[in-house]
């Protein structure tokens, strides 16, 4: 099955999956959105389900997950309740999730980059995002951008990789630790670009924002929303975004593929999982009812607002977009000999 994101916005994708899967409302059908207390035949769920963040509270992965609790508790006429577990790279939270029982009650807001990465950068796992999650639905993703420090004298990313191979060794870039997506897509774009720029890592963006701003970093290929003030006040100059689509948050930006890396793609996806063996009944059941909350568009607009697309799928959808990123960064882990630190 290809994935969502080939040729169509994931916003296009979520609608075409909506609309050919029975029960779902379309935009507009009120009845659909306020229903309540959808079970199964087995009366699932009859208890509390707990939400596992594998990221501390405020960031975008638990605005998300909360966003969607929230509207997913009514729906189901049951508690949501966000569990935030941070640490070593999302993967506390995702194995916790793992290893927890197969039965509807402890679910995953996924970072599927992040976990895909995982399996090739850590030389012990405690699971397998393949083997040991089995998906309902994709939630939603956030753009990432190419942005660098205003004293850089560049308006296009061929003149920046111009002026990295002019300047080999002595541009460098900043990422939120080392072997996360923010790192990984720095090194995709030494690897497809053919430069040599030298990887600065921190202990969160808002800590090398500052020195991306004054120039002492000179650029970063973050997600979007904590740049994006300082985008709009002129203190970052952004060049390109890494979907295969333009942005709706800022449109006139080409993509890296328009921008002269065909092919070049890193975006941070979120999908909901459950543990392995979770019964299919209640699969489907948090696959549609999910899919009704990330349909509402009040919803979307909120979460368009701080830089957070929001869509639904089936869960093959979800497995196709594991498999192509599992490849992506082995490739990218392999090619680049990174090692966790």
């Amino acid at each position: 099955m290809s994935s969502p994101r080939s040729a169509i916005t994931w916003q296009f994708a979520a609608t075409l999956v909506l609309c050919a899967t029975a029960g779902l409302a379309l935009p507009g059908n009120a009845s659909a959105q306020t229903q309540t207390g959808a079970k199964t035949a087995g009366g699932y769920p009859s208890k509390p389900i707990h939400l596992i963040v594998p990221f501390p509270p405020g960031g975008a992965t638990d605005i998300l997950a909360r966003s969607v609790a929230e509207r997913l508790s009514a729906r189901l006429a049951q508690p949501v309740i966000i569990d935030n577990k941070p640490g070593a790279g999302a993967n506390i939270g995702a194995e916790a999730a793992a290893k927890s029982a197969p039965d509807g009650y402890t679910l995953l807001m996924g970072s599927v980059a992040s976990h895909s990465i995982s399996l090739s950068y850590y030389r012990k796992l405690g699971y397998d995002i393949r083997r040991d999650l089995t998906p309902i639905s994709m939630a939603g993703y956030i753009t990432n951008v190419l942005v660098v420090t205003p004293n850089l004298p560049v308006n296009s990313v061929k003149e920046l990789i111009a002026l990295a191979k002019a300047k080999p060794g002595q541009l460098n870039f900043a990422s939120s630790g080392t072997g996360g997506l923010i790192h990984l897509t720095g090194e995709m774009f030494k690897q497809m670009a053919g430069i040599d720029i030298v990887h600065v890592p921190y202990k969160g963006t808002a800590l090398f924002l500052p020195d991306l701003m004054k120039g002492d970093i000179a650029m970063s290929l973050d997600t979007l929303p904590p740049h994006q003030p300082h985008i709009k006040a002129g203190k970052l100059r952004a060049l390109a975004v890494t979907t295969r689509q333009r942005s709706p948050v800022m449109p006139d930006l080409p993509t890296m593929a328009e921008a002269g890396l065909p092919g070049f793609e890193s975006v941070a996806i979120y999908a909901l999982f459950a543990p392995t063996g979770t019964p299919k009944d209640i699969i489907a059941l948090l696959n549609r009812e999910a899919n009704v909350v990330l349909q509402q568009a009040d919803l979307h607009d909120r979460l368009a607002a701080q830089g957070i697309e929001i869509a639904g799928s089936t869960p093959e959808a979800v497995s196709a977009v594991v498999q192509e990123e599992v490849a992506k960064w082995a490739k990218v882990i392999k090619q680049g000999n990174i090692q966790p630190e």
